[in-house]
């Protein structure tokens, strides 16, 4: 018997009949669903110390379970003493079962160890049911070791899904876990 991610049983078991019986959905296929996370790291100082962009890409791929992909510059800046082809930052697309993973780490593990958290802000979507966070710190993940950071960096989260409107997209976030602040000021 193949693994079955906890939040893909949750989706399927828990989600889908509430956003159908919430947005009056005909179908199971009209119920939106989360096609991909995709992680993004910049890393500012890499034209002047190239062992900071192995370094982010090495705990990037540690953080997704997955190989971190090396993202280069497409122009030369000279005021940032950038030339093209320089490596800048490192990213990373999940899917399926690494995406469920991570989420899944993301909720119960990483946020909760954010200082001060109150909830993601609500109002980062894009109009098409995607939706974006930063964090600011990459140590709130525990497959980082503190002791062998030497440069605290942020990272940015982006959430595609298949919703058609952002209050769908909300919905179908809120139901897989994401802490959300309560906007009822």
């Amino acid at each position: 018997m193949s693994y079955i991610p906890r939040l893909e049983t949750k989706y399927k078991e828990e989600v889908v009949p509430k956003l159908m019986e919430q947005f009056k959905y005909k179908t199971v296929m009209q119920v939106p669903k989360l096609v991909k996370i995709c992680l993004n790291q910049g890393v500012g100082m890499a034209s002047q110390d190239k062992k900071l962009a192995e370094t982010a890409r090495v705990e990037m791929s540690n953080i997704a379970g997955q190989k971190a992909v090396p993202t280069v510059a497409k122009k030369s800046v000279s005021n940032f003493k950038l030339r093209e082809g320089m490596v800048i930052g490192t990213r990373v697309t999940l899917r399926a079962t690494k995406m469920f993973e991570f989420l899944d780490r993301l909720v119960t593990v990483a946020l909760p160890r954010v200082r001060d958290f109150r909830g993601i802000n609500d109002k980062s979507f894009d109009g098409r049911g995607n939706y974006s966070m930063g964090i600011t710190e990459q140590i709130i993940f525990p497959e980082i070791d503190i002791d062998k950071v030497n440069k605290i960096t942020g990272m940015d989260i982006s959430f595609v899904t298949t919703a058609k409107t952002d209050a769908e997209a909300l919905a179908l976030l809120k139901e897989m876990g994401l802490p959300f602040k309560n906007q009822r000021n």
